[in-house]
Order: C-alpha cells, then structure tokens, then sequence
C-alpha cells in the first residue's frame, strides 16, 4: 500500500556541531541546540547573507528567514501556498534561480503523489499558483530538486516504477525549463544493497541532493531505508569522472551508510552517530541552492537533516531539524560486483558531524 509519512507536528530542533549554534540541552541530547519548531525534511538556501527554509506546514508550504542558520528556529513561518485539494504535502525543496525563488514539494494522496512548483521573486511572499512538474511517465514521485550540472538542467527524484510501491528508486531527467522535463527519466539508484534493505517492505531510496565534489564529479547523497525507523540513514551516489548522468553503471554508490546511528550498516571506516538516531533526508546549506557553489576540501560545512534524539522513542512525531556539518574526505573507494563497467572507483566521499 502507498507509504504515508511526513508528519509535521513535532517542534523544530535546530541542533548540531555547527561551530557558531551555543550547545544547549533542549532536545534531551548531548549536543542539541536552540528550539521552537519541530518535523522533518528541512531545506535550507542562503542568499545574499539570508538564509531561507521551506517547510510542509498546515496543509500547505511555509517559509523562514533568518541571518543565521540557527534563528531558522525562532522565525516566524510565513504560509506561501495552502493545498485546496491536492492532498498531502510533502517535502518542499527551495532553491533560487533565475533572480526568482522557486519551491518544489510533492502532493496528493496515497498513489497520486506527483511534484509541484511555485515561484516568486521574494523568498516569503508572492508565489505563484501550483503547477504540476511535468516529468517522464507521470508515475508518483516525491522529493524533486532541480540542480545544473555542464549547463544542463536536471531534476532527481524518488519515485515507482510503476503504479505500485514495490520499492522507491531514484530517477533523473533532463529539465527544458524549470516545470517540463525533456526525454526519458533514467533510474540511477535502487535499494538492492544489504544495507538499503534492513528495513521494508517496501525499500526505499528517497531525498536526493545533489553536491559538487572538489574535483568538479556530481554527487547524488539520498536517504535510505523507511523514514520510520531508526535505521534510516545517508548514503552517497558518486558520479565517476566524465560519466553519463542518465547512465546507472556510471554512478558508483557507497558501500554503506556514511550518516547514520545503526553501526552493522555503516561504510567501514564511517562510526554511527552519537546523539541521534535514524539521520536522514538532509539539505547541503549552499549558496542559492546551486551546486555551482559546492564547497571545497577542507574545511567543514554547514548541513541540516531531520533526526530522533538518542534515547527517545523512534517515531515520525518525534523527529526534529538538527544543524550539523560535512567535510570532503578525500581517496575514497566505492566497490561492486557482476555489473558493467569497472568495479571500483576512488574519489571524494563525505564525513558528517553532529
């Protein structure tokens, strides 16, 4: 049956080891920081020093502006689109791109699920209606973002194969512009890994970001196994050097999760979280939300992601946004068997931090 998830009840934790948060105790954890709003799937953009977050709220979309990441948490929300018929809404995704701030989120009910845009020229206020992004096959998809990548557009997403939730894959398409898909859609992911597949039925690969390593590869970093469970982690998709974005055998995946709180699932030399549990559907704080503006090697930067404080009971209600950061790490070896292509590929990975 369809999946449901995404409550968005809980209050908002902004909370991690980004060096300029103050450390407080408000989320019951070691290291949690400053709290009023609570949920899950947080994107954040920051533009000219402002730094914006889209949010599923009341039945529709907010925003938040703030200076800092950490006043993300006590901003007010400004409701920009309210659904009037479409049915749930899930995960808006925030970026700025051609001088206009554009939202992407899914809606509908159960299997009916597909992607919508809005748009306006201010990051709170004037947005336009809701138009329907209008992707390959049409089947339900969740978690769309739009990136540039070799000046094209591309849009990746979680969606079926089919009309049936046997399993979440991600897919990728080219973009004519920022609603209408040009071609096919290409699968890049499944969740056919031992890791991916520790909670189900049915499996899931969902919430992909894509980032700039230091050497110029794409990287697709995507949320696998069920939101509803601890388990839930980060994983990374590395493209390797002059591939072929719509090709699968292209993209080379982490042997493991790289963020996560279930130690028997992590890459080796990657340790489970201290503070958290089930880590997950994360935003890389960029500039614009371009990956053009990538950071590069050295040092740490700014990230957020939804997560249960340890200690608390797993639930969807009790997931809050926590700050935290990344750092390029670099000689990193992906690893596979009986597919095309070579079997290993060696470039950048990610380390995150609390």
């Amino acid at each position: 049956m369809p999946r449901i998830r995404r409550s968005g009840a809980a209050a908002l934790v902004i909370a991690g080891a980004l060096a300029l948060v103050p450390a407080l105790t408000t989320a019951g954890t070691a290291n949690a920081g400053a709290t009023t709003l609570g949920g899950a799937d947080p994107s954040v953009i920051k533009v000219n020093g402002l730094y914006v977050a889209a949010k599923s709220v009341d039945g529709g979309v907010a925003i938040r502006t703030a200076t800092s990441l950490a006043g993300i948490a006590s901003a007010p929300k400004k409701q920009v689109w309210k659904d009037t018929g479409l049915g749930e809404v899930w995960a808006p995704e925030i970026v700025y791109q051609d001088g206009r701030y554009h939202v992407y989120f899914s809606a509908g009910t159960g299997a009916a699920h597909r992607m919508y845009h809005i748009d306006s020229a201010t990051p709170d206020s004037g947005y336009t209606a809701a138009v329907k992004v209008a992707l390959p096959n049409d089947k339900w998809a969740i978690d769309g973002v739009p990136f540039t990548f070799q000046g094209q557009r591309w849009f990746v997403w979680s969606g079926w194969s089919g009309d049936t939730n046997v399993e979440q894959n991600l897919y990728i398409a080219r973009m004519a512009n920022a609603t209408t898909a040009t071609g096919a859609r290409y699968v890049i992911s499944q969740p056919r890994e031992s890791w991916e597949r520790t909670v189900g039925n049915p499996y899931i690969n969902e919430a992909p970001e894509p980032i700039l390593d230091p050497k110029g590869q794409l990287h697709i970093v995507y949320s696998a196994n069920g939101s509803w469970s601890s388990k839930y982690c980060l994983a990374d998709l590395r493209l390797r050097a002059g591939g072929d974005p719509t090709y699968v055998w292209d993209w080379y995946k982490s042997n493991g999760c790289l963020f996560g709180s279930y130690a028997p699932n992590m890459m080796s030399g990657w340790d489970p979280t201290l503070y958290v549990d089930g880590p997950g559907h994360h935003s890389f704080v960029l500039e614009r939300g371009d990956i053009a503006t990538s950071p590069p090697s050295g040092n740490r930067f700014p990230t957020m992601y939804h997560a249960v404080a340890k200690g608390t009971p797993y639930s969807w209600s009790a997931r809050y946004w926590y700050t935290g950061t990344a750092v390029w790490w670099g000689s990193v070896t992906y690893r596979r068997a009986n597919v095309p292509g070579a079997t290993s590929d060696t470039g950048f990975g990610l380390k995150f931090f609390e």
